[in-house]
């Protein structure tokens, strides 16, 4: 098989990790020194368990090193230069892993040649989730749609921007949703409040909100409760939806909620980072 053909393979098998919300790590060599099996511009695909997708990059010792490197990246979504050196280079390049971002891994291979090794994380995108057919969802999709986030709608709006539709939570349910960092909005207005919420309170969410007052979810909580939702779970819903801006209109509405996604996004990605530092 050639080079081409190899390559073209790992994009197919790149894309479809993309499509099913599978993350994975790229690991390419950028450098070489001495004797090494793998030469620059090589890469592998590395799940989040540390099994290859596809490449390869060398022996035990290289594997091992990229898997383990891998694993770490995925989970914090931080890239990192992994540097192979024989044990009489090691003195040389020990300083540069002062950063973080550089690991030094002893190659104890008989070649003793030298390798870096970029390995790089591919997570999916975080979701949206809008559940409604009102003004609060259009509005929602459309300001969302530069934020980096996969839309999805479940509701009936004309010439929606999202990047999946359904119909209804009858749809919905019938259709394989990929385990991503989810954020759902339920902006049902009346229509459905209840079952939708049920349906949204059982998925697992980093973020749901609910578009309506406080005394009106709260007069849901005992149907919740007899549909079998917790109430821990019930606690986690924000209601009314958004931060406080003293919205209005339908946008504003939006606005604010977005907003609050934004803030809960980046609050969970610094606390992670926290948490591996210690």
């Amino acid at each position: 098989m050639t080079r081409q053909s190899n390559t073209c393979m790992a994009h197919a098998i790149a894309d479809q990790l993309r499509a099913e919300g599978t993350p994975f790590a790229v690991a390419t060599v950028v450098r070489t020194l001495a004797s090494t099996a793998a030469k620059p511009g090589m890469k592998a695909l590395v799940l989040g368990n540390g099994d290859f997708a596809d490449g390869w990059l060398g022996g035990g010792c290289v594997t091992a090193a990229v898997k383990k490197a891998a694993i770490v990246a995925i989970k914090t979504g931080k890239a990192t230069l992994v540097c192979l050196r024989p044990e009489e280079l090691l003195a040389d390049i020990e300083d540069a892993a002062e950063d973080g971002m550089v690991q030094v891994v002893y190659n104890g291979c008989p070649s003793k040649g030298s390798m870096d090794i970029f390995v790089e994380p591919v997570k999916p995108q975080p979701e949206l989730l809008v559940f409604g057919s009102g003004p609060v969802a259009s509005a929602l999709l459309r300001i969302s749609s530069s934020f980096g986030f996969s839309l999805v709608l479940c509701g009936e709006i004309e010439h929606a921007i999202a990047d999946r539709q359904y119909a209804s939570l009858m749809e919905m349910d019938s259709a394989a949703l990929t385990d991503v960092d989810r954020y759902v909005v339920v902006a049902t207005q009346g229509k459905g409040d209840v079952a939708t919420l049920t349906a949204a309170l059982k998925m697992g969410a980093t973020y749901i909100a609910f578009v309506g007052s406080r005394r009106k979810f709260a007069s849901f909580e005992d149907k919740l409760t007899n549909a079998g939702v917790s109430a821990k779970k019930i606690a986690t819903v924000r209601s009314p939806a958004g931060v406080q801006i003293n919205a209005v209109t339908p946008d504003e509405i939006a606005l604010s909620i977005m907003a609050e996604i934004i803030q809960t996004r980046r609050t969970a990605g610094q606390q992670r980072g926290t948490d591996d530092a210690c």
